[in-house]
């Protein structure tokens, strides 16, 4: 058996996890000095010169560092980008739909999926415990980087207190690509629960439009009549859309 056969038998057992595109290692299992001088290169590039220093395939690179440590990432960045589109949508893709790029496993997915929680965290602190009118451009912002590239409907609530202080942001339903179940009854019920004194309801439409459906306007009202029973108010409903948000209140809905 020649060197050459014996290595095209063993290779695939050296890529059976995350890769990007097979590189062949060094005797002593160390990634060839090319990709390391670029990680090198690209990480201090980062630290002195922050996010802007970088186009999106290189921040992804940065982020595919740590799960695919010995292997040339940068194809795999570069398959991301044109696969979705931007860093955002990378980013914030389903398992399912990361898993059918060549290269992605979990160990990829896991690494993706704490930047998208350490930028919903980050958006999150910067309303809680804030009053919603004065800082309503980071709630905007903030319902945004929850919900704007999700896949799916996601339905949620921000309680205000009497001082329109946000207090709780919870998720309440999960549905399909263009309908979410509501149920105005359990929101008050939640309201009541956490002595809230006002709510703002806010859903995403994954189509983009954020043009409300007529069910979307029934579900308002059912919710804002519940509410008005317990002497609760509903300041708005905000529907996300890709671009753009729609407010009912603005509109004329509410």
């Amino acid at each position: 058996m020649t060197h050459e056969s014996a290595f095209h038998e063993a290779s695939p057992s050296l890529f059976e996890m995350d890769e990007a595109l097979p590189v062949v290692l060094h005797r002593d299992g160390k990634q060839p000095s090319y990709i390391a001088d670029h990680r090198k290169r690209l990480r201090t590039r980062f630290r002195e010169g922050g996010a802007q220093a970088v186009p999106d395939y290189e921040l992804l690179e940065l982020i595919l560092f740590r799960a695919i440590p010995r292997q040339d990432v940068k194809p795999l960045a570069r398959a991301l980008i044109d696969r979705f589109g931007d860093f955002n949508r990378v980013i914030t893709a389903s398992d399912l739909h990361l898993k059918a790029v060549r290269g992605v496993g979990d160990a990829v997915i896991t690494e993706l999926k704490i930047v998208e929680a350490a930028a919903h965290r980050l958006a999150r602190a910067r309303v809680l415990r804030r009053h919603v009118i004065s800082s309503w451009d980071a709630v905007l912002d903030y319902c945004h980087t929850v919900l704007a590239h999700r896949e799916t409907e996601q339905f949620r609530v921000l309680f205000l207190d009497r001082k329109n202080t946000l207090i709780a942001d919870e998720e309440q339903a999960k549905g399909t690509v263009d309908h979410v179940p509501v149920y105005p009854r359990e929101i008050a019920k939640r309201a009541l629960e956490l002595n809230a004194s006002a709510l703002i309801l806010v859903h995403n439409h994954p189509s983009g439009d954020p043009t409300p459906s007529q069910s979307d306007i029934d579900m308002t009202g059912q919710v804002h009549a519940a509410c008005t029973a317990l002497n609760i108010t509903l300041h708005d409903h905000l529907i996300i859309g890709k671009e753009r948000e729609l407010s009912f209140r603005s509109h004329g809905y509410l």
